[in-house]
């Protein structure tokens, strides 16, 4: 009887992995000095092995990306069963997400900014939407950034070059991948040199179990989970994983009653359908979030653990993080080399300056976790900004977590016509029809205005204080 083994395969591999980056923190300064977290260390290892020793033994990356995938959903239904407080949570929600669009927008002006002056210049061959991929890889990761640049490569016959699309939408994932996570463990030792960093995190950051990343042998480690239930009946793991996979059914099943009708609409209908399945992880929350609250209805919520629901999302995202950086295909299309190197340095550069600025005057607390969270989002993924917050917050103790899982309801709404928008420029392309181009960039403009006066707003007098200080500090 032969049994599929692949994915264990790679789980293995990813676990073998993270034993080795966890061995490395425990014993080498390098890596404690600099708090580098090990499903990074990990994820750099799985890199090197995937693209250089893998193939001579007939594996591959194809199942990462699909653990990457469900992982971050299993991350995600595990924080919104949580219980927190909620308490204050509409501004802080609202200010999360007009956060995220604020920065899809002000990458958007930046990549179809700097196409625009290549077209006109030395590459009068790049393809417009080539401007898009900032927002798509560095803002939205490589899953939708592959999957929309693999679109375009068909919609693309006559335009030079722009065939590598998909492969393009991936360089610009990893490049981001790798700004979002050395950059931000150079902002977490950064913050912490500033003062930016609360006094409890700094001292906890200073212990030598935060160091090395490992509990002494005489060193007694905190209760990670209470039981909720009688083992003899199901152990109270199996209660909390039940709940989990439960909530992941129903939201695959949700999903699959929402974009059903979409196939009627053609190729819009399918590119819509593509992007619900690909931010599938905001209908597993809400899905979560709508359980959480029917066992408060029910008087059964007692039976959630915080602790255990902690341990799966926080064993989700080490897994996951690995796992997407190990992922990434080191392909080279030496065409585009240029545009591509200085649309991700120069967005890169302002992502950086921007997540400070912003999240510095935008909210009244946890502001630098707060800062990590949206900064690794907004260059890696949504994993990428979970691993860096873990640094300053490995409980999850904040509602910093919590607040982005709620925010993303209000964020893939104000994003659908976002989408819908980087899809125009092609009819402009078909049609030679200028309406469609004016419609795009009147559409961002229109994006990026709202949210500086959402941000203006929320913000208050410390919106515009300081101007030329990327972090706002009181006097």
């Amino acid at each position: 009887m032969t049994y599929e083994w692949t994915l264990f395969i790679d789980l293995g591999i990813i676990a073998i992995a993270l034993a080795i980056a966890t061995l490395l923190r425990a014993k080498v300064p390098f890596f404690q000095r600099f708090l580098i977290p090990n499903a990074l260390t990990a994820g750099f290892i799985l890199l090197v092995f995937y693209n250089v020793a893998a193939p001579a033994l007939g594996l591959g990356t194809q199942n990462l990306g699909g653990l990457v995938f469900h992982l971050l959903n299993i991350s995600f239904i595990s924080m919104s069963l949580k219980e927190g407080s909620m308490k204050g949570a509409g501004k802080r929600i609202f200010s999360t997400a007009v956060s995220v669009i604020a920065h899809y927008a002000i990458q958007v002006a930046i990549g179809l900014g700097i196409t625009a002056l290549f077209i006109i210049t030395i590459k009068p061959d790049l393809f417009l939407n080539f401007g898009f991929f900032l927002a798509l890889g560095y803002g939205l990761g490589p899953g939708q950034s592959f999957a929309i640049g693999k679109a375009w490569e068909g919609a693309s016959e006559g335009f030079k070059g722009f065939a590598n699309a998909g492969n393009i939408g991936l360089i610009f994932a990893a490049i981001g991948y790798l700004w979002g996570c050395i950059g931000g463990v150079w902002l977490i030792n950064f913050g912490r040199k500033k003062g930016w960093v609360d006094a409890d995190t700094h001292a906890a950051i200073g212990e030598k179990s935060m160091r090395t990343g490992v509990f002494g042998r005489n060193e007694k480690g905190p209760v990670g989970a209470v039981l909720r239930t009688d083992t003899e009946a199901i152990d109270s793991m199996s209660f909390h994983l039940l709940l989990v996979f439960g909530v992941y059914l129903v939201a695959f099943l949700v999903l699959k009653l929402v974009t059903w009708p979409l196939a009627a609409l053609g190729s819009m209908g399918k590119q819509l359908s593509d992007t619900l399945w690909g931010i599938s992880f905001v209908f597993a929350a809400i899905v979560g979030m709508l359980t959480k609250s029917l066992m408060k209805v029910l008087k059964i919520n007692h039976l959630l653990d915080e602790g255990t629901f902690n341990r799966i999302a926080g064993g989700s995202v080490d897994f996951m993080l690995a796992a997407a950086v190990g992922a990434i295909s080191l392909v080279v299309v030496t065409q585009f080399w240029l545009p591509i190197a200085v649309v991700c340095i120069v967005g890169g550069i302002v992502t950086t300056f921007t997540c400070l600025w912003m999240t510095s005057r935008l909210f009244d607390d946890h502001q630098f976790a707060r800062n990590l969270m949206l900064f690794g989002n907004m260059t890696g993924t949504l994993s990428t900004g979970l691993a860096l917050l873990r640094v300053v917050d490995p409980e999850f103790k904040t509602p910093v977590a919590s607040d982005y899982v709620y925010s993303n309801g209000i964020t893939f709404a104000l994003a659908i016509p976002m989408i819908l928008l980087i899809n125009l420029p092609i009819r402009w392309y078909a049609t030679g029809d200028r309406i469609w181009l004016w419609i795009t960039i009147g559409g961002f403009a229109l994006y990026l205005g709202l949210s500086v006066l959402a941000y203006a707003l929320l913000a208050g007098k410390k919106a515009f204080a300081k101007v030329t200080k990327a972090w706002y500090k009181a006097d």
